[in-house]
């Protein structure tokens, strides 16, 4: 088991200002780099303030430039916003530049709104998703591509630069049903997955999704990993645990119980030096109740905070997604 941290980005005020939320990102993932983890992860999100990196194939490039070793991974760059005759190239120009650090997460987005405003609705995006990556694999692999489809038809035409050496950027897929999962796994794609606010029998499912397709694959699939995103927060002091408490008492009297407990519970597993994901699901799980009584139409925009710890770049923390995908090999 390998960790990644997750570089999450939260813009509630825009007077914040976009080189200092980026600055942050950036020496986040330079301690990172010092630490030992394996690698950061950055996501693809546009016309919101949390999660916002319009392009993470550029940021990809400067996180590289400004390490040493770590890997670069995309959480997920949005196939179907962009067109793949342009993103080939942008994808292979950014693996050259990060000098093979790269591993091109892709997926087919998360949130509709988000979707609708860029005019290609979540319905959509499943079938958008499907041809765009078949679309991108046949420019990496081959010249003078032709493609008669859905939604793309174009003529031969052959994607600049060509992969170095052959060798196109690794893919990583993102894919929640158990099912996609083992279904991309036997196409030899690398997994990234999480059960998002299901229980942790969920988790279990899609693990063994990918682990059944990994199996079928033999020697051939023995290199792909899994990451797996999975909320987790770490309370070091009394002032941090009050703080969701504190925030949530402009809720109705349920909530603010609701997260008195998970505070409570939080302490409970940080003073442990193993966090149990069984135990965690339980905060996770009251966390979400109380978030949805009264917070539904904020939830990814306001429950989070920042703190600074010593040594510690500005964390966020709360009940949305500021995860760190765990990279799981067996």
């Amino acid at each position: 088991m390998e960790f990644n941290h997750f570089l999450s980005a939260y813009y509630p005020d825009t007077a914040y200002g976009g080189d200092r939320l980026y600055a942050d990102m950036i020496s986040q993932a330079k301690l990172v780099d010092q630490l030992g983890y394996r690698g950061v992860t950055i996501p693809e999100h546009h016309l919101i303030n949390i999660l916002l990196v319009p392009d993470p194939l550029q940021l990809a490039v400067k996180v590289a430039t400004l390490t040493s070793r770590i890997e670069v991974v995309t959480s997920v760059c949005v196939l179907p916003l962009h067109d793949m005759r342009v993103f080939a190239g942008q994808a292979i120009q950014a693996d050259i530049l990060c000098d093979g650090r790269l591993l091109l997460g892709v997926g087919r987005g998360a949130f509709a709104y988000e979707l609708a405003l860029m005019g290609k609705p979540i319905e959509e995006s499943r079938e958008r998703f499907d041809e765009s990556l078949n679309v991108l694999l046949a420019l990496f692999a081959r010249e003078n591509v032709e493609w008669e489809g859905k939604y793309y038809r174009f003529g031969p035409l052959t994607v600049m630069p060509r992969p170095v050496g052959g060798a196109a950027p690794k893919i990583m897929v993102a894919a929640l049903a158990p099912e996609s999962i083992e279904a991309s796994v036997k196409r030899g794609f690398h997994i990234q997955t999480t059960p998002l606010d299901a229980t942790v029998e969920r988790m279990k499912q899609q693990v063994d999704a990918f682990m059944s397709g990994k199996a079928s694959l033999g020697e051939a699939g023995k290199h792909l990993r899994l990451a797996l995103s999975r909320v987790c927060c770490w309370i070091s002091t009394s002032k941090v645990v009050d703080r969701p408490t504190r925030y949530c008492s402009r809720m109705p009297s349920k909530a603010t119980s609701a997260a008195r407990t998970c505070s409570t519970l939080a302490v409970t597993l940080a003073r442990s030096p193993i966090m149990v994901f069984q135990a965690w699901d339980t905060v996770w799980t009251t966390a979400r109740r109380a978030v949805s009584m009264a917070m539904r139409s904020e939830l990814f925009c306001s429950i989070a905070w920042r703190t600074r710890e010593p040594f510690m770049p500005p964390v966020k923390m709360g009940w949305v997604k500021t995860s760190s995908p765990v990279m799981l090999r067996s």
